[in-house]
């Protein structure tokens, strides 16, 4: 029998419990923290909403709401506007067995105009709603990951074949700051993997051919350009203000150059390789480890390990590296997922093979041990038998 929205008022008020936005601030004072469920439309609550709150649009909410709140005996409190639309939304919890539900009258905009306590996230442009728009209908990014993926500062060394896929799409998620360190030019023959540049740019520092390609994806993006060779003396000042690093070098005296460096200024590494049709990627988290030192303590001796230009490296797999290197990073940011943190993932291209290798830290290890033997840093081209000029 078809009812009219009075009668669907009426009943929602006879199943669900009302509360006011006092009984709300007194739990909040008193320790208590139910879920603050706010079902507005992303405007609404982009314009400001009640810290803590969870927003789920009413439209959404029968979709998501399950993995918002997956305890169903948990406390919730649902509020709109003006408490009409978290009636009718604390009525549908309650018919899929949500136990604990109310609605806090009055809504938002009782409670800011009493002058309870309100936040506003970070607004975002016209053309930043469309352009984020699809990781702002993800649960683990959203509008907040957004604003942290923005805030965000994460240094690319090397703008070769792992640094291309690594800044294109750091720059396409929005990462609001990216740095590239990288001393080199644009030469014919990069072209077949460094995807940041173009036949047209040949000859060009590769710092400022990143910077056109990176600007010309996605204009929100701070491009800082470091058209310098790491070396001890650089380095510490290189990462400096960035929150995490992405190497993408091809040679080992930047790659311990760069885990020393960070270790030493507590920046969390993310470290890809490659090798002909082969790479791996793992994550540095300077306060768990292990390091790349806790694996190989030294570097190899002149000769035992030929650059990408000395043993070739087939153009497609730096980009399927580099973009794992570039899915850390964000997971990173959004602290979401499992980081590669203790684990190193290894991919053989010719056998299709996927493999996920656990990492064990040193208690010895010369760096990041409690009692380090390495507390400088130390460049090791001689050592190596190569200058660190080259990014994969």
């Amino acid at each position: 029998m078809a009812k009219t929205y009075q009668e669907l008022m009426t009943e929602a008020r006879d199943s669900v419990p009302e509360v006011t936005i006092d009984d709300v601030q007194a739990q909040m004072e008193n320790g208590a923290r139910p879920t603050l469920l706010d079902v507005r439309e992303r405007e609404e609550y982009r314009e400001g909403h009640l810290e803590g709150s969870v927003p789920l649009p009413r439209g959404f909410l029968e979709m998501r709401i399950e993995e918002a709140v997956p305890d169903k005996s948990s406390p919730i409190v649902a509020y709109c506007a003006g408490g009409v639309r978290s009636l009718i939304a604390a009525r549908t919890l309650k018919e899929m067995g949500y136990e604990n539900v109310t609605s806090m009258s009055g809504g938002y905009t009782a409670w800011k105009n009493a002058g309870y306590k309100w936040v506003a996230d970070r607004q975002f442009t016209p053309e930043q709603i469309t352009r984020y728009a699809r990781h702002f209908t993800l649960p683990e990014v959203g509008e907040a990951g957004q604003a942290k993926l923005l805030d965000a500062k994460v240094l690319c060394v090397g703008a070769g074949g792992l640094g291309s896929p690594v800044a294109l799409y750091l720059a396409a998620a929005g990462v609001g700051t990216i740095g590239i360190a990288d001393h080199d030019t644009v030469d014919m023959s990069n072209l077949q993997r460094q995807i940041l540049h173009t036949n047209d740019r040949v000859g060009m520092p590769k710092v400022e051919s990143a910077q056109l390609t990176l600007n010309a994806l996605n204009p929100d993006v701070d491009i800082v350009q470091f058209k310098e060779r790491l070396s001890s003396e650089n380095v510490m000042r290189i990462i400096d203000g960035f929150d995490i690093v992405v190497n993408g070098c091809d040679n080992f005296p930047t790659r311990y150059l760069i885990n020393d460096a960070c270790i030493m200024a507590r920046k969390t590494l993310v470290d890809g390789s490659i090798f002909q049709f082969e790479g791996q990627v793992t994550v540095v988290d300077p306060t768990e480890g292990p390091c790349y030192r806790c694996l190989f303590p030294e570097p190899p001796p002149p000769g035992m390990a030929p650059s990408c230009a000395e043993a070739g490296v087939l153009g497609v797999l730096p980009g399927l590296v580099g973009c794992m290197q570039a899915l850390e990073a964000i997971k990173i940011i959004l602290g979401a997922g499992n980081p590669l943190v203790g684990r190193m993932m290894h991919f053989d291209t010719l056998s299709s093979e996927i493999r996920v290798l656990k990492l064990r830290k040193d208690p010895d290890c010369l760096v990041c041990s409690e009692n380090p033997k390495i507390t400088e840093l130390i460049d090791y081209e001689e050592f190596c038998g190569l200058r660190p000029v080259n990014a994969a």
